[in-house]
């Protein structure tokens, strides 16, 4: 072989490498940030409907009380990500891409402090294998006693069943707009 054809192969070898290293480095990520995951209540995720009763619980609460953050996680897989969705001030699109610990430190304070009360009020459901897709429409008021909510949308929850129980792998929300309005079929969900 000549020297070209060797320094093409080490060179090949050279950039393939990293490739190879990346999935076990970030395998060896998930394991350790799973070894410190809190355990869940096995009643939160013996089945969708609990777990998504679940979440929703765990982020409502009136101004002043501390929620449980420990709880939310264990809902979820350590690498879960929350993705709100809508238009800004310019009428331009974006999403925003929040690991569970983000959601935790711009959400949790505002919700404490104000708070917050969040609720399905229909679900459609598509399920796989081990695999399930909720569209679960919500409502959001500031406390129990508003009559009408402040918010309306859609969660579009992923979810996977490890044999054992239901794990969040990913929430990705939309919020209605005048524009937006909720469709009739996600008001009458088979929840």
């Amino acid at each position: 072989m000549s020297k070209i054809r060797y320094a093409l192969l080490f060179l090949a070898l050279a950039l393939a490498a990293p490739a190879a290293v990346r999935p076990a480095t970030a395998q060896m990520a998930a394991e350790q940030a799973a070894e410190t995951w809190p355990e869940a209540d096995p009643e939160d995720v013996e089945s969708i409907d609990a777990i998504l009763a679940a979440l929703y619980d765990v982020i409502s609460g009136p101004a002043g009380e501390t929620r449980d953050w420990d709880r939310f996680r264990s809902l979820h897989i350590p690498q879960a990500r929350l993705i709100p969705t809508g238009r800004n001030a310019q009428g331009r699109f974006g999403h925003r891409v929040m690991s569970i610990q983000d959601f935790v430190d711009t959400s949790g304070p505002v919700m404490e402090e104000r708070g917050f009360f969040e609720s399905e009020v229909a679900r459609t459901t598509e399920r796989f294998g081990s695999i399930a897709h909720a569209f679960s429409t919500y409502e959001s008021r500031w406390t129990l006693e508003d009559p009408e909510p402040f918010q309306r949308g859609i969660n579009s929850i992923q979810l996977m069943h490890d044999g054992a129980r239901w794990y969040v792998m990913n929430i990705f929300w939309a919020a209605e707009r005048p524009d937006l309005p909720i469709p009739e079929r996600y008001l009458d969900g088979d929840r």
